[in-house]
């Protein structure tokens, strides 16, 4: 309680601006609010720990009549590596996936074609524990729920065997489960039965009935694949042969004469044009080389260099032995000229022997040169006749490549006929293999034992489930009941929700505090009439928690109003039956005790509650001094024990402007008249949500204070009545909540708060 009294000490001025509180109380706050989530669970431990304890019974009732269940499991592994011939001739080569493959495999195992075989086998059909479930708790509670037997005939005395045997079918399908061990390619298939040896045999009927329809599948699988590859293949032989003839008649027709050369046939024309095409490049190569040596003799013969060396020059003896001569005549001519000068006989003579070898020696180089034209000639003749043979040949191989276009087609079809054949012919041998010597890809690894042990009902599971399935329902409960905890509980609430500061708090009074007071003798007629020991509270427990909230709020408005003489104040609240006329009378009380000079005023002329509670005896109150004009005096009442001056509110009829009236000159005047006797005037005034009489009396107030039922009133309500009267709420110094439940409110503190210490100062409120 001395947060709170710090708190009501504060004036409005003085306290501390809502949105700096926030923004304090964000910067500490944590992304999970474990203070709040432990305050719920303080708060619904008891919903949470009855839906525990009943949903604990109903597992125990669930455990004590369900019947024993006894699982058999046996194991089947899937062998991938011997099905390949029979997958390929029945997926065409495709890769099945696995997974898929293996999900195939488990919906097999659950088909009406195993669970039938399963029932002829064993005979099921006349087994009475199979056919005959005993009662439980849960096949009861099937049963009435079982909308379709409400409406179906059971009059019917004779049911038909194959309807008989569909439901004992569907009954192993139900009862069984069949599961992927990991990702191997085994499988585990369980069966639950009332009956351990039941569950046992039928178990194992399950895995042979399914090789054996595996194996019954693949037969017939391969008897059809067989019987249409037949007909297929002899198709494919006529067609084959069919498209072979028609090639040949076309290459006859057409004059498309193969040869064959290196394993590949090939066209004669064809052939013929390659054979032309490398004759005629040998030939153009050689006529090149002709002209090369044509030209290179040309070119020496053209420049009259002597020096000058052709191949068939050097080959040429006449041509050596001149050019020999040449040369020792060159010698000798220049050696003479040194000596005895250029004009000697002999040099001269000389130099006539070497014209004469020079002349010869170009004859020599004409004659090897038309040898070189005549060759030139040869090759360039024999260059055209092979040209013309290309070009003519070319022409024959062209009228035949378009023809071949045609032939091309006809042997892709040949070839397309006899490869299929071929396909066809080599499936056909190795289905029929396959049908010969039927294989199945599954084998059973793990033969299913008699189990010695129930595996239903689980009792440890099904108690955990029951108390987890309670504790969610309950706290299901709890949250929702939290979620719909729309009131005000705490001083934090107030703060944060209303942005107003909080005065304390009123604890609910017991139903002897509220009991009628003891009779005593009657007195003088100005005298108050208390109904109830609610309206003494704080003159007979002056140390109470009440007595002490009520002393904040005193000195909240001594803060508030230093200065003024009269403080008049008024007690609001959002709805009726708030309290708002017990928190004035004690209010009201308390300042008078203190020795104040207090005047107690009846605002609420349509349902005054406060007249009710003390003057119920009163003639005359404030309508009759406003009204009416009489003295005040007249209509004073007074405790004789705190000297508490109360005018009634005396209601004879019904005002429909009750707000004219207090909100009129006169109301003003009274309370400045009332003001010149007393220090305070309190003022009960109407609740702020039915009327607005509380609006028209606002502005003569100094302050007010306002009352809120705690964990009543609705934190909307309240925002939306005191945002409706913004005036009057700018007076109020603080809130009251009143009617506080103390032994629900420690489940509502958080660290910190004043509820939280409530505890260790509550020892103060305690009378000796």
């Amino acid at each position: 309680m001395v947060a709170q009294m710090e708190v009501g000490l504060l004036s409005p001025e003085k306290a501390i601006p809502n949105s700096d509180y926030e923004s304090v109380g964000d910067d500490q706050e944590e992304f999970i609010d474990f203070e709040k989530l432990f305050s719920i669970a303080r708060r619904q431990w008891m919903v949470v720990a009855v839906s525990i304890f009943v949903f604990l019974l109903l597992g125990i009732a669930y455990l004590l009549t369900a019947v024993p269940q006894f699982t058999a499991t046996t194991s089947v592994l899937i062998d991938r590596g011997n099905s390949e011939i029979l997958n390929q001739l029945a997926n065409m080569g495709v890769q099945v996936d696995d997974d898929g493959a293996i999900l195939s495999e488990v919906e097999l195992f659950k088909s009406d074609t195993v669970g039938l075989a399963v029932v002829d086998k064993l005979n099921l059909l006349d087994n009475p524990v199979f056919m005959s479930a005993p009662p439980s708790l849960s096949s009861m509670i099937r049963s009435a729920f079982n909308v379709r037997k409400w409406f179906s005939d059971s009059s019917d005395g004779v049911v038909d065997q194959d309807v008989r045997r569909m439901k004992a079918a569907t009954n192993v399908a139900n009862n069984m489960d069949v599961e992927r061990t990991g990702k191997s390619y085994a499988l585990s298939i369980s069966y639950t039965s009332t009956s351990p040896e039941l569950a046992a045999s039928i178990a194992d009927s399950i895995a042979n009935a399914y090789l054996l329809d595996k194996l019954n599948s693949k037969y017939d699988a391969t008897r059809r694949a067989s019987d249409w590859l037949q007909k297929r293949i002899d198709e494919l032989r006529q067609k084959a042969l069919d498209s072979d003839l028609a090639v040949q008649k076309f290459r006859s027709e057409h004059g498309l004469v193969a040869v064959s050369t290196n394993g590949s046939s090939l066209l004669l024309s064809d052939q013929q044009l390659s054979e032309l095409n490398s004759a005629l490049i040998t030939a153009q190569s050689d006529t090149a080389k002709a002209q090369a040596k044509y030209d290179r003799v040309k070119a020496i013969i053209d420049s009259g260099k002597t020096d000058a060396i052709v191949n068939d020059v050097l080959d040429s003896s006449i041509s050596n032995d001149l050019r020999k001569k040449y040369l020792e005549a060159s010698k000798f001519e220049s050696e003479l000229e040194a000596r005895v000068g250029a004009d000697h006989i002999q040099a001269v003579k000389l130099r006539g022997e070497m014209a004469e070898y020079k002349r010869l020696m170009f004859e020599e180089l004409n004659r090897i040169a038309e040898s070189y034209q005549s060759e030139l000639e040869v090759a360039q003749t024999r260059e055209k006749s092979l040209a013309d043979s290309v070009a003519h040949a070319t022409g024959i191989s062209s009228a035949a490549n378009e023809t071949q276009v045609q032939l091309r087609e006809l042997e892709r079809n040949a070839d397309t006929y006899k490869n299929l054949y071929q396909t066809f012919l080599t499936r056909f041998q190795e289905a029929s293999q396959q049908q010969s010597f039927p294989i199945t890809e599954s084998r059973i690894i793990t033969k299913a034992q008699v189990p010695t042990r129930p595996s239903t009902p689980k009792k440890p599971l099904i108690l955990a489930l029951a108390i987890f399935a309670g504790a969610m329902f309950g706290g299901s409960i709890g949250a929702y009941r939290e979620f719909r905890d729309r009131f005000f509980r705490t001083g934090e609430q107030v703060r944060d929700e209303l942005g107003m500061e909080y005065i304390g708090h009123v604890p609910l009074m017991s139903e002897a505090e509220l009991a009628p007071p003891p009779a005593t003798s009657s007195g003088s007629p100005r005298d108050l009439s208390d109904v109830s020991l609610a309206t003494r509270y704080v003159v007979n427990h002056p140390l109470s928690a009440f007595a002490e909230t009520l002393r904040s709020a005193k000195l909240a408005v001594d803060m508030a109003n230093p200065g003024k003489r009269c403080k008049i104040i008024g007690i609001i609240s959002s709805l009726p039956g708030e309290g708002k006329s017990t928190v004035s009378i004690n209010f009201a009380q308390l300042l008078a005790m203190q020795g104040s000079r207090t005047l107690l005023l009846d605002g609420d002329l349509r349902n005054p509650g406060a007249t009710r509670a003390i003057g119920r005896h009163a003639e005359n109150g404030i309508i009759e001094t406003l009204l009416d004009k009489r003295p005040v005096r007249d209509s004073v009442l007074v405790d004789s024990k705190t000297k508490l001056a109360f005018v009634a509110a005396v209601v004879k009829r019904r005002m429909p402007h009750s707000s004219d009236l207090l909100s009129s000159p006169l109301m003003a005047n009274l309370l400045e008249e009332m003001s010149g006797f007393f220090d305070y005037i309190v003022i009960d005034l109407p609740p702020l949500g039915p009327v607005v009489d509380a609006k028209a009396v606002g502005p003569m107030l100094d302050a007010s204070l306002a009352v809120i039922e705690w964990g009543h009133t609705s934190r909307r309500v309240v925002r939306s009545t005191f945002s409706s009267h913004p005036e009057l709420i700018q007076k109020c110094l603080g809130v009251i909540l009143n009617k506080v439940d103390t032994a629900k409110l420690k489940l509502y503190h958080s660290y910190g708060s004043g509820e939280y210490y409530y505890s260790r100062y509550s020892a103060y409120y305690h009378e000796s």
